[in-house]
């Protein structure tokens, strides 16, 4: 049985859609402000909380703050939301969150990110945002993009490239401080576009994690808000190769 906290109206929409989020082994409570979802987590231990960057009676620092400075509360995956404006995103890397979606939410984008942080460990669920310049090659043509967050089980690419699910990417990229790191990826997850126009959105995986992880999860904890916040502003090349369907 997992627990989720979230706010009302997001309920309301993702009743809407009959997610996986309405079966039997999920229970959902619905709260309006950020101290009642404190309040909530108290009471029920829950497994994700959905949550709001600002209400009128506690803002998402806050609640982050509190939760993970808590040797009882802090077991719990957060996902804040927040404006999609520059200030809103930079309070957003201030907050210890596994995750953040901006404003009007898109509801398939977050029940992925629900999925995914509801059916793996906490600690490997952890992803930072990264403004990361991505520029490689597929099938023989260029392609440019970004990396939004990167955890010790992957990344979230953004670029205007088709890839297609199980395609295998050779990454190479640097980290402030770790230098040059080169590693296999496969793409594992195709995300809605956000509007027609949109750039595409895809979840790759490390397929080498014995070599890359390490690395990984000592950046994602340095900038996890345990041993200070801030994004990493890094370059990024990767470059696809085609393998038979």
């Amino acid at each position: 049985m997992k627990t989720v906290i979230l706010p009302q109206d997001i309920r309301t929409s993702l009743d809407r859609e009959k997610s996986f989020l309405s079966r039997s082994d999920v229970r959902m409570f619905a709260t309006f402000t950020n101290r009642q979802a404190l309040d909530c987590h108290r009471e029920e231990r829950a497994d994700l909380i959905i949550a709001n960057l600002d209400t009128p009676d506690m803002n998402g620092e806050t609640l982050c703050l509190t939760i993970r400075e808590d040797d009882m509360l802090r077991d719990v995956s957060i996902i804040i939301v927040s404006p999609g404006d520059e200030a809103g995103l930079n309070r957003c890397l201030d907050c210890r969150a596994n995750a953040f979606l901006t404003l009007p939410v898109n509801g398939p984008v977050l029940l992925q990110e629900a999925h995914q942080l509801l059916h793996i460990a906490p600690r490997r669920a952890f992803r930072i945002p990264l403004r990361v310049k991505i520029g490689g090659t597929t099938k023989n043509t260029s392609f440019t993009g970004f990396v939004e967050n990167v955890s010790t089980s992957g990344m979230l690419v953004r670029t205007a490239a088709v890839l297609f699910e199980g395609d295998s990417v050779v990454c190479t990229f640097s980290l402030p401080g770790l230098g040059r790191i080169t590693t296999d990826t496969e793409v594992v997850r195709l995300l809605p576009r956000e509007g027609q126009g949109a750039a595409h959105r895809y979840g790759v995986r490390f397929t080498d994690p014995g070599s890359v992880v390490p690395i990984i999860e000592g950046f994602v904890t340095s900038r996890s808000g345990e041993h200070g916040g801030g994004a990493a502003f890094v370059d990024f090349r990767a470059q696809t190769q085609e393998e038979p369907r």
